[in-house]
Parts: C-alpha cells; sequence; structure tokens
C-alpha cells in the first residue's frame, strides 16, 4: 500500500506543470512585495526603520493575522491545492519554494552583511567598550541559558536540552550591527564617540554571537557526538584560516583587478565569477555542516577592507536584495509564526519572560556597563539602548535555530515577538535618552524628527 501511495503520489506530482507552480508563486510574491513595501513606508512615517514595517509585514501575511481573520483567503493564497495534489503535498512543494528563495536571499544577505562589517571596529575604544561588549555577550548568554533551563520541561521535553538552552543563550545575545548603523547614519551621531563605543561593543558582541552560533550548530547537527562536534569546530576553524591567510590577498588582488577593467564597475562577468565564488563558499560551510549563510558571511567579511568594491556590488546587488529577497524571508518569518501556538496564559507569560529576560541582558546589562566605566547615566542608557536592536540578525538567528529542530513553534514565536519588541522599542527610547546628552543636537540637525519618511535604507 506504501508503495502504491508513493507511485500515485509520484505520478500526481510529475502531472503538475511548470505554469501551476508558477500562478500561485507569482501571486504570493506580488501581494509579499506590495505589503512589504507598504508597511515599510508607514513605519518610516512613525520614525521606525523599514526593517521594523516589513518584519511586521510578514507576521500580519502569516497565519497570526490573515490567516487567523480570513482563513479562507490566507488557503487560497498560501495554501492552494496544486493540480492533483492534496492541500498538504501542495503547501509542502510551495513552502520548499519559497524556503529555496528565501534561503538564497540569505546567502545574498549575509554576504552584504559581512562586506559591511567594519573590522576598525574591533580594536576597542577604551575600557568602557571592552566592559560593554563582554556585558553584552555574557549576561544575556548566562540568563538565556537559565531561562531556557527552566523552559525545556515546559516546552520541548523532547528536544535535545542541551541544544535547547545553548540556543536560547545565543538568541539572547545577538545585537544587529546593520540596523543600528543605519538608525545611527540617519540620526547624524554615527561620528560620535559615544556611538564609536556602542558600535565597537556590538561588533565584538556580533562576531562572539557567530561564533556561538556556529559552535551550537555544529554542536546539534553531530547530536553531541565528541569526535563529529570536534571534527565540525576544526573544519570551521581551519576553512576560516584558509579564506582569511590563502583566499583574502588573492581574492583582494582579483576584485582590484575587476574594478579596473570596468572603470570602478562591476561587469557581467565579473558579478558572474562574484557570484560564483560566494555560492562555493556557502557549499563548503553547507558541507561542513553549519549552513550556507556562514561561508556567505565569511566571504564578505574578509573582503570588507575594499572599499571600491564594496561601493560597487552594492550597487550591483543591494537594491534588488532590500526589495525582493528581504521581504521573502520576512514572510517566510512570518508564516512559520502562529500567534495561536501560544494558547494559554502561561505560554504569554513564557513570551513577556523572554522579552524581558532579552532587554534586561543588553539593554540593563550594557546600560550599567557602560555607567560604571564612567558615562553619564542617560549617555549609558543611549548605549544600552543602542545594543538591545536585533532586528533581522536575530531573525536569521531564530530561523537557523528552528532548521536545527532545537526550537518548537511556541518559542519561534515568542523569539520573533522579541526581536520586533526590541527593534520597535530603540528609535523612542533612544530619542529621549539623548536629551542632555552630545547626541541631542546632531539628532535635531540631521532632520530626523521632521515628519515624513527619510530615504536611507539597508538590510538590518
Amino acid at each position: 500500500i506504501c508503495a502504491m501511495t508513493a507511485d500515485q503520489l509520484l505520478k500526481a506530482m510529475t502531472a503538475v506543470t511548470v505554469e501551476d507552480l508558477l500562478l500561485p508563486l507569482m501571486l504570493q510574491l506580488i501581494l509579499i512585495l506590495s505589503v512589504a513595501r507598504l508597511f515599510a513606508y508607514l513605519f518610516r512615517r512613525m520614525g521606525q526603520p523599514a526593517v521594523v514595517g516589513e518584519i511586521a509585514a510578514g507576521l500580519v501575511l502569516g497565519p497570526s493575522l490573515l490567516g487567523a481573520l480570513f482563513p479562507d483567503a490566507f488557503a487560497a493564497l498560501f495554501r492552494p491545492e496544486l493540480h492533483g495534489l492534496s492541500s498538504a503535498a501542495s503547501d509542502q512543494i510551495l513552502g520548499r519554494v519559497l524556503m529555496a528563495i528565501a534561503q538564497i536571499g540569505l546567502v545574498f544577505l549575509l554576504f552584504l552583511i559581512g562586506l559591511e562589517f567594519e573590522f576598525d571596529h574591533l580594536k576597542l575604544h577604551g575600557s568602557a567598550a571592552v566592559a560593554i561588549s563582554l556585558t553584552g555577550v555574557l549576561l544575556p548568554f548566562a540568563l538565556g541559558i537559565g531561562l531556557g533551563w527552566w523552559m525545556h520541561p515546559q516546552v520541548g521535553p523532547d528536544l535535545p536540552f542541551v541544544g535547547f538552552v545553548l540556543f536560547m543563550g545565543v538568541a539572547m545575545s545577538i545585537t544587529a550591527i546593520p540596523i543600528l548603523g543605519r538608525i545611527m547614519l540617519e540620526m547624524g551621531i554615527s561620528k560620535t564617540p559615544l556611538a564609536a563605543v556602542t558600535i565597537s561593543a556590538a561588533a565584538v558582541d556580533d562576531a562572539a554571537g557567530w561564533i556561538l552560533l556556529a559552535t551550537v550548530a555544529a554542536l546539534t547537527k553531530a547530536e553531541l557526538h565528541l569526535g563529529k562536534t570536534v571534527g565540525m569546530i576544526a573544519a570551521t576553524i581551519a576553512f576560516a584560516a584558509f579564506m582569511i591567510l590563502v583566499a583574502r590577498p588573492l581574492l583582494s588582488r582579483l576584485v582590484r583587478y575587476m574594478l579596473h577593467v570596468g572603470k570602478g564597475e562591476l561587469g557581467v562577468n565579473s558579478l558572474a565569477a562574484i557570484l560564483v565564488i560566494l555560492f562555493a563558499c556557502a557549499i563548503v560551510t553547507n558541507l561542513i555542516g553549519i549552513f550556507a549563510i556562514f561561508g556567505a558571511f565569511l566571504l564578505g567579511a574578509v573582503l570588507s577592507t575594499e572599499t571600491e568594491f564594496r561601493a560597487a556590488i552594492s550597487r550591483r546587488m543591494s537594491d534588488f536584495v532590500t526589495a525582493f529577497f528581504l521581504p521573502v524571508f520576512f514572510a517566510y518569518t512570518g508564516l512559520r509564526t502562529n500567534i495561536g501556538s501560544l494558547e494559554s496564559s502561561h505560554l504569554w507569560m513564557m513570551a513577556a519572560m523572554v522579552s524581558g529576560v532579552a532587554i534586561l541582558g543588553k539593554f540593563g546589562g550594557c546600560t550599567l556597563a557602560a555607567w560604571l566605566s564612567g558615562l553619564k547615566p542617560r549617555e549609558a542608557a543611549c548605549v544600552g539602548i543602542m545594543m538591545n536592536t536585533r532586528a533581522l540578525m536575530e531573525l536569521i538567528v531564530i530561523n537557523v535555530g528552528k532548521d536545527l529542530g532545537v526550537i518548537p513553534d511556541s518559542v519561534f514565536c515568542m523569539l520573533v515577538l522579541m526581536a520586533l519588541l526590541t527593534t520597535f522599542m530603540t528609535t523612542p527610547i533612544l530619542l529621549w535618552t539623548s536629551r542632555g546628552t552630545e547626541l541631542e543636537p546632531l539628532i535635531r540637525e540631521s532632520g530626523f524628527l521632521a515628519p515624513g519618511p527619510r530615504t536611507a535604507e539597508a538590510p538590518g
């Protein structure tokens, strides 16, 4: 019977044409891109970064809102039945197509984020940055482990304990440097000593966060087998060393030659070559077992000192990644997020605790560290709230945890809500805490407080 069922399913899938797949997929993309740009515009009008609106758009299009309020419309748009296939089979096929698009987008996005990673920030600006960076990693990580230890038997007793607990620690430790840098630029405060201290500490935090995430991924994928885990970590270190010591000087010469030939621009052949190298790096880390996105980020990071190349690749790729791939990723995250999974007051209490612990670890811990390092209370609070920004980087980490199978749907939802809350609260609290500091006159001069949307955007 099983063989017949499999044969029947294969026959039905073969009968589905490319056009059968394209029609619902294109309808989904039209809706996703339109709603994402609308919400980005509306949230920019409210003084929020565009990425906050796009995250919200993804949640609105998912089962949490559209699926709950208009289940028939949601099913018709995102759960259509393909020719000859059941709704469940159709959902699996279309879902995988959307997931593949989102994952390719993440490869591009992490490459761009790696290119924007300025290693000069790692030359820490004094004891304040050291204290803030250490606190910004260690305290949230410790609090996340404690929270995960308490939550595990209640939300995921069948999930791997070590993987769940370590992942909760990593999820609490993330700071989103791209959107933090964008907020600073929009407010005109990026050149201030306070911003330099904050971005330096955030750079160290993010570097530590990616190392921790890669380690947790290796531990989980190796199923806590010591030999496999050590092998994956060793392979990752070896590949990183190869990229930094061997590939970096060769790639630097290559991209400089490409820019020379193209008179400052990347031609079609040069862009194709970069894409081949990008996917090759992603394949390496995929084969190692720690996700393709790490290879993409590493390639961008080793080329981040090539400022002309960074500008040229940004002109070629940034707008399309922001306009197309980012909304698809947010919609994909939204489709995986179901607020209905928080089906009891106890789970909602846990969701509040997740956000509370995240804010306490980053905002509270970094504020205290900055104050003890000699900053005035309001200046310390500015540092704390900026370090608390999570945005897209947190969503990437959360989706990795979901794909690793270490967090259930309910915790996935809690962490998505936390990412949205901690990003949404940054701008209004920063405007309040900046009063009386070196930041206040610069923010006024920047035009940030003027009504209407600002034009600068970047992946967050």
